[in-house]
Parts: C-alpha cells; structure tokens; sequence
C-alpha cells in the first residue's frame, strides 16, 4: 500500500474526535486508518480490505502494542464502494474507540492499551484524502 498521510503531535483527548474524508480509488484493494500513541504504538488500526490478504470485503481492526500486534476483529459491515466517496469517524474513550461509517453505521473496537490522549495519525493504501476534521 502507498502511503498517504501522517499526522503527529496531535494531542486528541478522549471524547474528541476525527474525521477522514476522502474518496476510495476505482481498483482499490484496501486502506488503511491508524490513530494511538505513534506508529508502534496504535490503539486503532482500521483497514477495509476489498480484496488482500485474502479477505474479501472485510474490516479488519486491530491493536499494536510496542510494535507487536495484538488479535484482529473482523467486520461484515462494508459500507465503501471502490470510486466512490467514503468518511470515517473515530472517537475514544478510557475504555473504547467507535467508528462511524456511513448510514448511521458503528463498529466499536476496545481501547487495549488505555491510552487517554492520541498523538498519531496516518492513512494510508487505496485512497485519496479530502478533507480532515478534529
């Protein structure tokens, strides 16, 4: 996957939130949304995968601790469409992040390293960025 953006020293709280606007590109296989701590550190790896390491319109979620990942979630919820337009919102707490998809569509995913403030964000694969918002 190429790399799109990278975002440090952020310093979200929880109860904040961000948004990723963009657009999936037309022969898209997947991409990937990242918020923690830094990059070895990641309290929410998202990654809809239309078709890589062999899953076929799934999200698959996930944690990394000190550069070691922790056991994937798998989603059938699959909102996005390869060329069309897609947003992605997460927010956190103490004890879990949501993300929210399109049409009022949720996917919790529990905060596993207890962090209480993100510093990091990247997005990355088969997908253009428009618009960021926090």
């Amino acid at each position: 996957m190429e790399s799109g953006l990278t975002a440090t020293q952020l310093k979200l709280q929880a109860g904040d939130s961000v948004q990723v606007k963009g657009k999936v590109l037309p022969d898209a296989k997947g991409f990937v949304v990242n918020v923690g701590q830094d990059s070895e550190n990641l309290l929410l790896h998202f990654n809809p995968r239309f078709d890589c390491h062999g899953d076929v319109n799934t999200i698959v979620l996930n944690s990394m601790r000190d550069g070691v990942w922790g056991e994937e979630q798998r989603e059938s919820t699959f909102p996005f469409q390869q060329g069309e337009k897609a947003e992605v919102t997460v927010s956190f707490d103490a004890s879990e992040l949501k993300v929210k998809l399109a049409e009022g569509q949720e996917i919790s995913f529990p905060n596993r390293l207890g962090l209480e403030k993100i510093h990091f964000l990247s997005v990355e694969g088969d997908f253009k960025i428009k618009a960021l918002k926090f």
